[in-house]
């Protein structure tokens, strides 16, 4: 069937402006601070520029602002919640309507599939509160592709220069695979777009007993893994024990805090290096970690403002109580100082690697990984996101705390009066008690309580997974 006409110039322009945005990330890679600055307040103008005029809730809130001329703190701060009640009006395409997209989520076989036939869509986590909706254009996801191609640290610079094609590599990823998640649906969309890919990547679940995950990473073999940082941390532990017998070259981890002891038990016992990422489904790839270990945030396509609880800048060096993120590559769905609740340190001083993008650390997810006893007399671990995943997405709880109370009992703990928690404490500890069994935990037990509150850290949002040994 011959193209129409319409569509191969749409297809051109699609190409013309990917080289255009491969050969900006590739220039402004090597750029100076004062340049990637000018490169950043370009973009913030024409994005505000953009929601001005196309955005009725941002027509709203930058009436009296100069795109020109503004500059960040003379912009409201944006808050999930507040967004996603007026997400018909927050977008740029009336096209879009929350109800449709919510329908689209919903149905775990469009996973990938193009909405409307033009944009990405995945939701996010939940773990401030109900999943946000996060819709992306092909110019957006041009750039995060970009970025993730171009400045993700080889562990091995040699192994690109000789194997550019990456011929032979066998791609893992190991989470969360039963919704629309931004790490499911880039790989996903990437065997798409990329078919000669397809038999190189796969993906496979957290949720699956530690022994079947096991058995398949054995089967596949992966050269590369990625994953989050608790994820790795068990399967070395099941390589240190003899199960699991592949030895990836790299292992990318990502979604969690990487601390030290992990990377170091993750290298030694796998023989891989490890290479961590920032990212969140508000942009994906936020910052990369150089050949020091050092995370670069991609400034010249995002911004991040570190700030205390009154949304006031903090020196460099000093922890933020919350961050500011603002998507410069995202004109469809305006991020604008939007509250993403993480705690950040930005380094005053320039990385030894010599890049000019800012280094920052990241005091991310900090949930711990579970040792419950077997039924079959030996340990099993549940993971904090495959424990996540089970209470926000087959059980519709999204704001609790999960202690562990001995080796068989879990307490599922709701900010909710006793009345109100009877219902969600219900389907949580069901859930959670059948996830249990499936994992093999011996005498498994799943208790509920109504508490005035959840514990936070400084960011705000709440430490969800806790061990015995951590409390």
């Amino acid at each position: 069937m011959r193209r129409k006409k319409g569509q191969g110039m749409a297809s051109m322009m699609n190409a013309w402006r990917s080289s255009a945005i491969t050969m900006d990330v590739m220039a402004a890679s090597a750029e100076t601070a004062s340049r990637l600055a000018e490169r950043q307040a370009r973009r913030l103008a024409s994005l505000l520029a953009h929601a001005k005029q196309h955005s009725a809730l941002f027509a709203k809130r930058l009436a009296d602002i100069d795109p020109a001329t503004a500059s960040l703190a003379d912009l409201p701060i944006s808050h999930r919640d507040e967004l996603m009640a007026a997400f018909d009006q927050w977008v740029c395409d009336p096209a879009l309507k929350l109800t449709d997209l919510r329908g689209y989520t919903a149905d775990e076989d469009k996973i990938a599939a193009l909405f409307n036939d033009k944009y990405t869509v995945w939701e996010s986590s939940g773990t401030s509160g109900l999943p946000g909706i996060f819709v992306q254009d092909i110019e957006a996801m041009t750039v995060y592709d970009a970025l993730e191609a171009l400045r993700r640290s080889d562990p091995d610079p040699w192994r690109r220069v000789f194997n550019p094609l990456s011929v032979g590599e066998r791609w893992a990823f190991v989470g969360a695979t039963g919704g629309h998640f931004a790490s499911l649906v880039s790989l996903l969309r990437l065997r798409r777009l990329n078919p000669l890919m397809a038999s190189s990547l796969q993906a496979f679940s957290i949720m699956q007993p530690t022994a079947d995950l096991v058995a398949q990473l054995n089967d596949w073999s992966p050269t590369v893994l990625a994953t989050y940082p608790t994820a790795a941390a068990m399967l070395a532990d099941e390589a240190a024990a003899g199960r699991l017998r592949c030895r990836p070259h790299a292992v990318w981890t990502g979604g969690e805090t990487l601390m030290p002891a992990v990377r170091s038990h993750v290298e030694k016992t796998l023989g891989s290096a490890v290479r961590n990422s920032y990212g969140a489904s508000e942009f994906l790839p936020i910052a990369w970690e150089c050949r020091c270990q050092q995370l670069h945030v991609n400034a010249d396509w995002v911004i991040l403002e570190a700030v205390d609880d009154q949304g006031r800048a903090v020196p460099p060096g000093q922890p933020s109580a919350t961050t500011l993120l603002t998507n410069l590559a995202n004109k469809v769905q305006p991020l604008i100082r939007y509250d993403l609740g993480d705690c950040i340190v930005l380094s005053p001083e320039p990385c030894a690697c010599g890049s000019a993008l800012p280094v920052l650390e990241v005091q991310g997810r900090q949930d711990d990984p579970l040792t419950m006893a077997g039924a079959k007399g030996h340990t099993i671990t549940l993971l904090p996101m495959a424990l996540s995943t089970v209470l926000e997405e087959e059980a519709g709880v999204y704001d609790y705390e999960l202690l562990q109370r001995d080796a068989h009992t879990l307490v599922l703990r709701l900010p909710l009066s006793e009345a109100e928690a009877q219902e969600p404490l219900r389907r949580g500890c069901a859930a959670l008690l059948e996830f249990m069994r499936q994992q093999g935990v011996a005498k498994p037990k799943a208790l509920g309580e109504a508490v005035p509150q959840v514990q936070r850290g400084r960011s705000g949002k709440a430490r969800r997974v806790q061990a015995m040994a951590s409390r």
